[in-house]
């Protein structure tokens, strides 16, 4: 029978290009915080580019602060029945401004394009080209 490997503790796994680029970012944005010096700078990213596991890029930025979490899109509208209200509002003035567009460019295709095909070809487009520009609006303004 044979005895199980042990298992390779976190820090002894072997570091990537990726993660040696992701933490030489980071020494990158201490030193342009000013927490490094550019010849300490040189000497961490140096360092960096020399280490294979992950304990020896931890102690790379073990006097470093975390880095700060990604601040995500902020909501156009509020989460309250105001907000809820305002989107309803909203996605009435689309709708409005595609019907609008809609008609006037209806009356273009039948005042101006005689052939039967064309005509069906271009509202079709037109319906579709709304409607796309109407989820596209809503998307941008409600953060989806």
């Amino acid at each position: 029978m044979t005895e199980p490997t042990p298992r390779t503790r976190p820090e002894d796994l072997r570091v990537s290009d990726a993660e040696r680029t992701e933490v030489q970012e980071r020494l990158r944005r201490a030193h342009d915080e000013g927490r490094l010096d550019l010849v300490e700078f040189d000497e961490r990213v140096r360092t960096l580019w020399a280490t294979r596991t992950r304990g020896d890029l931890a102690r790379i930025t073990a006097d470093l602060p975390a880095p700060a979490a990604p601040v995500g899109r902020a909501g156009v509208f509020s989460a309250t029945p105001g907000g809820m209200a305002m989107r309803v509002l909203t996605l009435v003035v689309i709708v409005s401004l595609g019907y609008h567009a809609w008609v006037g460019m209806r009356d273009v295709w039948m005042d101006y394009v005689k052939p039967m095909g064309a005509r069906l070809l271009l509202q079709v487009f037109t319906i579709v080209w709304l409607i796309g520009c109407a989820g596209w609006a809503i998307q941008v303004l409600w953060r989806l």
